[in-house]
């Protein structure tokens, strides 16, 4: 366990008027040891040096079941159609994801506290954890749109005041991962690098960037830089496969022509003693059921 990061030093400018250059990450990013969890040695260190881990099996198919009938009874409760954490496509206009899950559903409460998934997150953070955000994501077939290549952890720090990139995602694949239903991409090793973005932060940016961001990605020749440098995996996978991957790991996802959705359960952990502050590159923090400020560690 380690004390709290000094929040007054900002280690990661970003939303810059000019372009800046690529900063090397100022933090670790496996905070625990082989003794503090499940992952053996092998794994952390593969996880240090990629940035991303994938389970095939985590959970198990009637878990899948259960899951995927939350998400059904999610997307079409009347109850949520003017709510704040229903997210629609801007083209479309169907359920793209829903925020703050475990608010929402006894089942996905509990998954966010199974030991599976708190042991594993307490040992990459070296810390007790909290849910900095939950969502499920949808992508049905031939209408589902993707996301534009970006870090999570600038949006984070820009936008919500996290400190450090010590926080680790949890994506539950619920149907089948193919290489080419709009799996997500990332570029092992990436998260060692820091990519600062262009442009003032709007406000109220999240109302138009969780269908499409704009601001708060990075250009194209900072993408072509990152491609060549790092190149890009998948994840692929049956049903019931997890993908655990760094705050700052550089990923996105292309669009979904296929007849065949795509669907998932996304948890973010933080680390307790990374709590947020003012946003760095913003007027205002987002909503809590976007970016929780409740540290109460889950248990």
């Amino acid at each position: 366990m380690t004390t709290a990061l000094d929040p007054t030093t900002d280690h990661y400018r970003t939303r810059l008027a000019t372009p800046g250059s690529f900063a090397d990450r100022a933090h670790p990013t496996v905070w625990g040891t082989e003794a503090d969890g499940p992952f053996d040695a092998a794994a952390l260190e593969a996880h240090e040096s990629r940035g991303f881990t994938i389970l095939e099996d985590f959970v198990t198919p009637q878990e899948v079941r259960a899951f995927s009938a939350e998400l059904d009874r999610l997307a079409t409760d009347p109850r949520l159609t003017d709510d704040a954490r229903l997210v629609t496509e801007k083209a479309t206009g169907e359920v793209r994801s829903v925020f703050e899950v475990q608010a929402l559903s006894e089942v996905l409460d509990a998954l966010s506290r199974d030991p599976r998934l708190l042991d594993r997150a307490r040992q990459l953070l070296g810390s007790e954890v909290y849910l900095h955000q939950t969502r499920v994501n949808y992508m049905p077939g031939f209408k589902g749109t993707g996301f534009y290549w970006h870090s999570d952890f600038e949006t984070w720090h820009a936008e919500d005041g996290m400190p450090a990139p010590r926080a680790v995602s949890c994506s539950i694949a619920l149907t089948p991962n193919y290489p080419y239903n709009g799996g997500l991409m990332v570029m092992p090793g990436s998260h060692r690098t820091y990519v600062p973005c262009v442009g003032e932060t709007p406000d109220n940016n999240h109302a138009s960037s969780l269908k499409e961001q704009r601001i708060g990605v990075p250009s194209e020749d900072d993408i072509t830089a990152m491609a060549e440098k790092h190149g890009i995996d998948q994840f692929t996978g049956p049903a019931g496969s997890a993908l655990w991957f760094d705050a700052n790991i550089m990923h996105g996802s292309g669009n979904n022509i296929t007849p065949y959705p795509r669907s998932n359960v996304f948890l973010v952990f933080n680390s307790v003693d990374n709590a947020l502050t003012e946003p760095y590159a913003a007027s205002a923090p987002r909503p809590e059921h976007i970016a929780s400020r409740d540290t109460t560690p889950l248990r």
